[in-house]
C-alpha cells in the first residue's frame, strides 16, 4: 500500500489544509484509536502539543476521535515530544501522540505517534491505520455507554523535568557555569530553563515567550544567529538551541560558533566509549551525516551505520545494532540508555557533563574532527517527479563519478516538504560546488 497521509516523521502540513485538518485528525483519532484497542482493558491514550496556534484544533479533534472508540484521553498540554514518548511508558498508555511540526513554522502542524513501549510507530502500522481513514467506521464507534473520558492532567512537566535531571552524571554540577537557553517559543519554553537551573547553571533564557505565532520564528536549532549573539554578549560558557517540540538541540560554543549533530555525536560516543559505557561498537547516524564523522569514529575501531533520513530509522537500526547512541546532523540526538527518540535536552546534558567533566571550554570540547566540505541545497518543485526524470538521473550519475573515492552524493525527496535535497561533500571543495550547480540545474528544469 503507498503512503498517503504518512510521512517521515508522521503526518505534516499548513494547518486547517489537507491533511491537517479538524476532520482528518478526528478520523485519525478513531483509526489509531481501534488499532490500539487490544485487550480488554479500559484503553487510554495521552496526547501533548507544542505552542503552535493551530494545537488546539488539532488536540480537540484527536480527543474527540479517541473517545468515539472508547479511548480515555489524557491531554498534557505543551510538552515536548520526548516528553510525550516517556509519560506514555510511565502512565501505561497504550498509544503516545505530539501534535507538532518540530522546526517548522508555525502555519504547519503535524501528528506523530509512539507506541506502549515510546517508540514511533513502524511503516507497516501507520499502513494500517492509513487504511481505516479511507473507510466508513461508523460500526467501530463505542457504545454511549462505552465512551472515552478525557482529562487534562497536571504535574506531568515535573516528572518530565525529574526523569531529565536523573540522566546526568552521579555527582555532575552545573554549578559556576553561564548558559544561554534558546527554547525557540517552544514545547520546552519551561521545563528547559528550569532544568538546567536546578541543576546549578546560571541561566539566560531567550524563546521562551510563546504567543502561538513566533515559534521558530529567529530563533531556535534552526536559526541560532540570536543564541550566538547571546553568548557572545553575555560572555556565557555555551549556548543551546532546541526546536519547537525539542527532540533536536544545537550548541553554540563560548566564541558563538555553532557546533551540529554530527560534533555532538561525535563527543558523546568518544566519552562512553572511553567509560565502557558504549555498545554496539558504533552509532547509527543517517545519510545526511558528515564523512568526517565517519573518519574519525573509524579512527577509534567503532562504526558508523547510515541510515534513511529520519529520527525512528536511526532507532530501528540502533535497536537491530544494539547501539545505544544515534541521530541525525541536524541535531536529533537519540540515547536510548535514556530515551526511545530524541530528546534535545538530555543531549544537551550530556555535552554539559562533558564539558564539565574535561574542565576545557565547549570549543575544545565539541570539535572532534574537521568536517569535509558539505553542500545542500533545496530545490522546491510542484508536481511530478522530478528524480525520474532522464537527464536529473544523468546529472547525478555523471556527479557520482567525478566524486568517485573523494566524496558522495545524497539527492532525495523531502518526506515532510515538495522539496528535492541535493546534498553532496568531498575533500574536494572545487569539483563538488560544480557537481552540485549542474545536479540543482537540472533538478530546477525538471521541475518547471
Amino acid at each position: 500500500m503507498t503512503r498517503k497521509y504518512f510521512g517521515t516523521d508522521g503526518m505534516r502540513g499548513t494547518a486547517n489544509s489537507w491533511p491537517i485538518t479538524p476532520e482528518i485528525a478526528l478520523k485519525l483519532g478513531m483509526a489509531a484509536g481501534i488499532v490500539f484497542r487490544r485487550g480488554k482493558h479500559q484503553h487510554r491514550v495521552v496526547i501533548g502539543k507544542d505552542t503552535r496556534l493551530s494545537g488546539y484544533m488539532i488536540e480537540n479533534a484527536l480527543v474527540a476521535g479517541f473517545t468515539a472508540v472508547g479511548v480515555d484521553a489524557f491531554v498534557l498540554g505543551p510538552m515536548p515530544t520526548p516528553g510525550v514518548a516517556m509519560l506514555t511508558q510511565s502512565l501505561r498508555a497504550d498509544l503516545g501522540v505530539m501534535v507538532s511540526a518540530s522546526h517548522n513554522p508555525f502555519e504547519d502542524n503535524g501528528i506523530k505517534f509512539f507506541g506502549p513501549d515510546g517508540y514511533k510507530l513502524s511503516d507497516d502500522v501507520e499502513l494500517e491505520i492509513e487504511s481505516l481513514l479511507e473507510k466508513d467506521l461508523t460500526e467501530q464507534l463505542a457504545a454511549p455507554g462505552d465512551l472515552g473520558r478525557a482529562k487534562r492532567i497536571e504535574g506531568m512537566r515535573d516528572r518530565y523535568m525529574e526523569f531529565a535531571k536523573r540522566t546526568m552524571p552521579r555527582g555532575v554540577s552545573l554549578e559556576g557555569m553561564r548558559v544561554v537557553i534558546d527554547c525557540a517559543n517552544g514545547a520546552a519554553y519551561k521545563v528547559a530553563p528550569d532544568v538546567l537551573w536546578e541543576l546549578g547553571a546560571e541561566v539566560f533564557t531567550i524563546g521562551v515567550e510563546p504567543n502561538g505565532y513566533n515559534i521558530n520564528r529567529e530563533c531556535g536549532s534552526t536559526a541560532p544567529l540570536a543564541l550566538s549573539e547571546k553568548v557572545r554578549e553575555l560572555r556565557a560558557d555555551i549556548g543551546i538551541a532546541l526546536d519547537g517540540d525539542a527532540d533536536r538541540v544545537i550548541i553554540v560554543d563560548e566564541n558563538g560558533k555553532v557546533v551540529d549533530g554530527d560534533q555532538l555525536m561525535a563527543i558523546i560516543a568518544k566519552s562512553w566509549h572511553e567509560d565502557g559505557r558504549l555498545t554496539g561498537k558504533g552509532i547509527a547516524a543517517t545519510v545526511m551525516s558528515n564523512l568526517g564523522l565517519e573518519r574519525f569514529l573509524n579512527g577509534l575501531g567503532l562504526e558508523l551505520a547510515r541510515t534513511k533520513v529520519g529520527d525512528r530509522y536511526v532507532v530501528e537500526r540502533m535497536r537491530e545494532s544494539g547501539f545505544n547512541i544515534g541521530g541525525e546532523q541536524s541535531g536529533h540526538i537519540v540515547l536510548s540508555d535514556f530515551a526511545t527518540t530524541g530528546d534535545g535536552l538530555v543531549a544537551a546534558l550530556q555535552i554539559l557533563a562533558c564539558v564539565k567533566r574535561m574542565k576545557q571550554p565547549v570549543s575544545k570540547v565539541c570539535q572532534c574532527f574537521e568536517p569535509v566540505p558539505q553542500i545542500l541545497q533545496n530545490v522546491r518543485y510542484g508536481v511530478g517527479k522530478p528524480l525520474e526524470n532522464e537527464t536529473v538521473k544523468q546529472a547525478i550519475a555523471e556527479g557520482e563519478a567525478a566524486l568517485s573515492g573523494i566524496g558522495r552524493l545524497v539527492i532525495r525527496a523531502s518526506g515532510t516538504e515538495p522539496l528535492i535535497r541535493v546534498m553532496g561533500e568531498a575533500d574536494d571543495k572545487d569539483k563538488l560546488i560544480s557537481v552540485i550547480e549542474k545536479i540543482v540545474a537540472a533538478v530546477k528544469a525538471a521541475a518547471s
